[in-house]
C-alpha cells in the first residue's frame, strides 16, 4: 500500500511504498527532543522525495539518522544507515486515519505527565534493541 506526505511548509513531498500502518511510539530520550514528545513513526518499504534539496540530514548516531525540512523545520523521518530502512513520521502522512498505535518502546524513558490506552507491548530500550538484533536490522 502506498501513501503520499509532506512537510508543514510543502517544499518536501514524498511517496512511500509498503507502509505499514502499526506504528510505534518511542518515547527515547532522542525522539523527545526530536519530535517535542513521543515519536510516532512508521517503517516504510521504500520512499521517493521530491523537493530532496530542503531535506537535511542529521547523524544522530553511528547507525542512524534524521531526516527534517530545512525550511520549516519539520521531522519527516528516521533512516537506518546500514539497511535504508525509513520510519516516517506519522503526522506528515496526507492520511492518517489507517494508522494504528500497536506498541511502545523505550518506556522506562517515557515522562508521567502522559499515558497511552490500549493493550498493547510495551518494550524497553534493552528489549526493542534485542528484538531487533534478531531480525537482523
Amino acid at each position: 500500500m502506498s501513501a503520499t506526505g509532506q512537510c508543514l511548509c510543502g517544499a518536501v513531498t514524498y511517496i512511500a511504498k509498503d507502509v505499514h500502518y502499526a506504528l510505534h511510539s518511542c518515547h527515547c530520550k532522542m525522539c523527545q527532543r526530536w519530535y517535542g514528545g513521543p515519536a510516532f513513526a512508521a517503517p516504510v518499504g521504500s520512499i521517493t522525495f521530491n523537493g530532496e534539496e530542503f531535506i537535511r540530514r542529521y547523524n544522530s548516531s553511528d547507525w542512524a539518522e534524521r531526516g527534517f525540512c530545512k525550511n520549516c523545520g519539520t521531522g519527516l523521518f528516521f533512516r537506518m544507515k546500514e539497511t535504508d530502512r525509513y520510519f516516517v513520521g506519522m503526522g506528515t502522512f496526507d492520511d492518517l486515519a489507517l494508522f494504528k498505535l500497536s506498541g511502545e518502546i523505550y518506556i522506562e524513558h517515557k515522562p508521567s505527565a502522559y499515558d497511552f490506552v490500549g493493550d498493547h507491548p510495551r518494550m524497553t530500550g534493552e528489549e526493542f534493541t534485542a528484538f531487533m538484533q534478531k531480525l537482523g536490522n
